[in-house]
């Protein structure tokens, strides 16, 4: 019985992933997803912020000012608010 045993123990082969392996594979992802959430944010921010500086300019040239956020108005610029 036990001869059985070994030979069926060592026939078999390493089948499917482990809880560590797939641990890896979450975190591999999260971090993927971190870096392209930051990198999207990044460009989405610049674009806001280029957005807005055009709107001041055409409405200072009407004759009224606008700070688009960057001064002590509704925000510093970098995503967060006052």
């Amino acid at each position: 019985m036990l001869t059985h045993l070994r030979t069926v123990m060592s026939d078999t082969k390493d089948r499917g992933a482990s809880a560590v392996e797939y641990g890896l594979m979450v975190a591999a992802i999260a971090a993927v997803i971190v870096a392209v959430v930051f990198g999207l944010g990044t460009i989405v921010q610049r674009t806001f912020r280029d957005t807005c500086t055009s709107f001041a300019a055409g409405v200072t040239e009407a004759g009224t000012s606008s700070d688009c956020g960057t001064e002590t108005g509704t925000g510093t610029g970098t995503g967060t608010q006052n």
